[in-house]
């Protein structure tokens, strides 16, 4: 009798050591702020975030990937070629002239009787100019200013498709670094719980089995962690490429782009997209190529004049001087080729209205992409307010021994942080919607610029 009354003594004094200790090593945990470091093997140094304006971060980010792409400085070379090519072009319509010469040995017989031989030197100039070509020269000239206003316009687009690379990139770096803050905080308030349960676990074993799930809810953030901070050196690696290897410190993100444009308004901008307007300054230079094939199937006129000198063996000048016409009366290949002209013309045409259409429809896609993202964020907003609520009080309970066991707090934590990181997510998914947006219209640099003040 005696023993069982040792016994349960004994049981009660645990008990009442375990109910002391709780509250007072969860108490710690309350605050996740202010919680001792996580990690026991390595301590977290995330990159200290900078307080520089986000669009100018953006801006710097974009403008220095401009000046370090290389595709962009053979996208360059490719404008001066077709400035030269114009050149050339309109060059066509000045007169050539052309200086001819040449040193023979002349031996000259008749009938066998030797006339005379010895060495002869002859000269000549001819020049030649264009009258009349039924326009030819016009479209040949309005081709090629058409294929020098494609190619600045082809070196616009490929800025524009650095710079939203660029942002992009931006973007994702911020997402993961605020997505590792978050986990940092989860794995802090994890290691806390672990600590506070392994001194009940001292006092009352039978609880040992709350630790074991305080433990593998710590190792899971651990992991979660782990995996979000390799996608920001991932993400880091790749920004890199566009901006170089010293990248400047993240800027907070999460804010820069988050006013959805006006979808109506956006269409009517696509066909002032730089890529838009390139295919239109192709197909209308496919248009005037094709009219000069014509022209030149129709009367050419030009002036010729040629002289020329003959000195030593069998001297003599001459001088000639007229007018040169040339219309085509037969010729089986003139309508083929101009036919192959006119068709790939009116082809480019259709590819350029193709290309608005389907522009316009990823422009909806990405509009309802960005609007439903925010939107999630702003509810998940609202159920965050109650979760921080139900975790408090799950908390609360929990060290009240018996209203709630670890398992209800484990559940309140990870949901909380769940949340967080899917506001974060949603966010970033909303900015980057918005960034394509601004990119399938005049430019992604239009949607950095700082808004306009109210009036």
């Amino acid at each position: 009798m005696s023993g069982l009354i040792f016994r349960t003594q004994a049981c009660l004094a645990a008990l009442l050591a375990a109910c002391a200790a709780l509250p007072a090593a969860a108490q710690r945990c309350v605050d996740t702020d202010t919680s001792p470091t996580a990690r026991s093997e390595s301590e977290v140094r995330l990159p200290q975030v900078s307080g520089a304006d986000p669009r100018l971060h953006l801006q710097d980010l974009v403008r220095m990937a401009v000046q370090r792409s290389q595709s962009l400085g053979a996208v360059r070379l490719l404008t001066e070629a077709a400035k030269a090519d114009l050149d050339e072009t309109r060059a066509g319509r000045l007169p050539q002239v052309y200086l001819n010469g040449s040193l023979n040995a002349v031996t000259s017989s008749v009938n066998g009787i030797d006339q005379g031989r010895g060495t002869q030197a002859r000269g000549g100039l001819t020049a030649s100019a264009a009258l009349y070509d039924a326009g030819r020269q016009t479209y040949l000239n309005n081709w090629r200013a058409k294929l020098l206003e494609a190619a600045q316009l082809g070196q616009t687009s490929a800025e524009e498709q650095v710079a939203l690379q660029t942002v992009s990139l931006g973007l994702e770096r911020s997402r993961y670094l605020l997505q590792a803050q978050v986990y940092t905080q989860y794995s802090r308030k994890m290691s806390c719980l672990v600590e506070a349960l392994e001194q009940v676990v001292k006092v009352d074993k039978g609880r040992a089995s709350e630790l074991v799930q305080a433990q593998k809810s710590f190792q899971q953030s651990e992991l979660s962690l782990d995996s979000t901070l390799s996608q920001f050196r991932q993400t880091e690696n790749r920004l890199r490429r566009f901006v170089g290897d010293v990248l400047p410190p993240p800027a907070s993100l999460s804010s820069v782009l988050v006013k959805v444009p006006d979808l109506v308004a956006m269409q009517h901008e696509v066909e002032r997209a730089p890529e838009i307007a390139q295919l239109t300054a192709q197909a209308s230079a496919a248009d005037s190529y094709a009219r000069s094939v014509v022209a030149s199937q129709k009367l050419q006129v030009s002036l010729v004049v040629n002289g020329g000198a003959t000195a030593g063996t069998g001297r003599n000048n001459s001088v000639v001087a007229g007018v040169n016409i040339n219309l085509p009366l037969f010729n089986a290949t003139l309508d083929p080729g101009a036919s192959a002209a006119r068709k790939r013309a009116d082809a480019s045409f259709l590819q350029r209205e193709d290309s608005v259409e389907a522009r316009k429809y990823r422009l909806a896609d990405a509009f309802e992409s960005a609007a439903s993202s925010f939107d999630r964020a702003r509810q998940i907003v609202d159920i965050l307010r109650n979760s921080e609520r139900l975790r408090s009080f799950t908390q609360q309970q929990w060290q009240q021994l018996g209203r709630r066991s670890l398992f209800d707090v484990m559940a309140a934590e990870g949901d909380y942080f769940s949340l967080r990181v899917a506001h974060v997510n949603a966010l970033f998914d909303g900015q980057q919607a918005v960034a394509q947006m601004w990119s399938l219209g005049q430019g992604v640099n239009l949607g950095l610029m700082p808004p306009a003040p109210a009036n």
